[in-house]
């Protein structure tokens, strides 16, 4: 059995889909592109596909990850391209790696966010931000299915910092531009809850619906304090197993005795 892990998008108007129409859609597009699915056993089968730590409604992303099992053998890059065609313009699968280390999930720990506060001036932004960072603790609130639950979303958040550039400021109103690196912790902190925050510490409520873009995932490095990408170990290995005949074709053929 065949493991291909994919990066996909979640792009302008898709954006809005929830995890729930995403998995109906590459359903749809698992079939148009005729992929030889392995399929879970019972009395109701359903293909093998394990979705790793999906962004939140309503929210963008550039790094969303999933896997699949075949039952035939596949190159990654040509199944990569037929379910990309397969799917709607803005779920976009980007790159197709075959599974050669165990564990995408546990290589998922932090995500770097982009938010976007559209009529919030730059340094209102920046005098939040640094009375969220500066503080011990920021309780928020969420609506759960159990009631409202209250959490301390301060330890989650790795970094938090304005960040603007020409090209971030399309038009004279003004927009913020926040960039969050925060752990996957449990319970999860939330773009949204990070948004609470900075209204609780510095009366920060932008005049309309922040812009939220999951820009990466992946493993911190507590080194380098970055996202790592998740792919890369079996990219790697999979360079590794080709870069091994090469060599071996290529070195010196010993001599027997004279």
């Amino acid at each position: 059995m065949q493991r291909i892990r994919l990066r996909y998008t979640k792009r302008g108007r898709l954006r809005f889909t929830s995890h729930r129409d995403f998995q109906r859609a590459f359903e749809r597009a698992l079939r148009r592109a005729e992929v030889p699915m392995a399929y879970s056993a019972g009395f109701t089968p359903h293909p093998k596909v394990s979705y790793a730590n999906a962004a939140p409604t309503g929210t963008g992303s550039e790094a969303e990850y999933l896997e699949i099992a075949l039952t035939e053998p596949r190159d990654p890059e040509t199944l990569r391209v037929l379910l990309d065609e397969s799917l709607p313009a803005g779920l976009d699968v980007i790159e197709a790696v075959e599974a050669r280390i165990s564990g995408l999930a546990d290589r998922l720990t932090a995500s770097v966010w982009e938010l976007r506060l559209d009529g919030v001036d730059a340094d209102a932004a920046e005098h939040a931000v640094a009375a969220f960072t500066k503080a011990d603790t920021v309780e928020v609130q969420r609506m759960t299915k159990n009631g409202v639950r209250t959490f301390d979303a301060r330890p989650a958040v790795v970094s938090l910092e304005t960040h603007s550039s020409p090209a971030d400021r399309p038009s004279d109103h003004p927009c913020a531009i926040l960039r969050l690196v925060v752990r996957h912790v449990t319970p999860a902190v939330r773009p949204d809850d990070v948004l609470s925050g900075l209204r609780a510490v510095a009366d920060l409520a932008p005049p309309v619906p922040a812009a939220v873009t999951r820009l990466a995932q992946g493993l911190f490095d507590e080194e380098t304090g970055t996202v790592t990408d998740p792919l890369a170990p079996d990219r790697e290995a999979a360079e590794a197993l080709t870069a091994a005949p090469a060599a071996a074709a290529t070195a010196p053929t010993p001599e027997g005795p004279a």
